[in-house]
């Protein structure tokens, strides 16, 4: 017998933000990296691997919005690692800061935001689900 659990209000919030933030985390990474000569300009002291990570991590924003779509273990999972791995290239951005290498000052609030967006989805989808025991 299959139960099925009905997902709370707060996972179907969280999954639609997650999609948007991807969404529109694609399309800015995108043209900061693939757009017209004057956009990628735009971006200024860009650091190459956070918006390489950044653009890239926007895909596994949808995947893991649609996990929390579908209220899936996975989906939480997906949202645990996408906050971790947010930190550790925030940690790497920083120890380029501080070894005096080019940034722009709104990577640091963009990777603050990001960070306090997937810690804010993944504590509690990770609490839901379990997800660092066993299945």
């Amino acid at each position: 017998m299959h139960v099925v659990v009905q997902r709370p209000a707060w996972a179907l919030v969280a999954a639609i933000v997650a999609v948007t933030f991807g969404a529109l985390t694609i399309l800015s990474g995108g043209s900061a990296l693939f757009g017209s000569p004057e956009s990628r300009a735009a971006v200024g002291h860009a650091v190459g691997f956070v918006l390489w990570f950044n653009f890239l991590s926007g895909f596994a924003y949808i995947a893991a919005g649609a996990g929390l779509f579908l209220w899936t273990r996975w989906g939480a999972q997906l949202s645990v690692l996408l906050a971790v791995g947010i930190l550790v290239v925030f940690a790497a951005f920083g120890w380029h800061v501080i070894s005096g290498g080019a940034y722009e000052m709104r990577t640091a609030g963009a990777m603050t935001l990001r960070s306090a967006l997937w810690i804010a989805i993944a504590i509690p989808a990770c609490r839901a689900f379990g997800c660092l025991r066993p299945a």
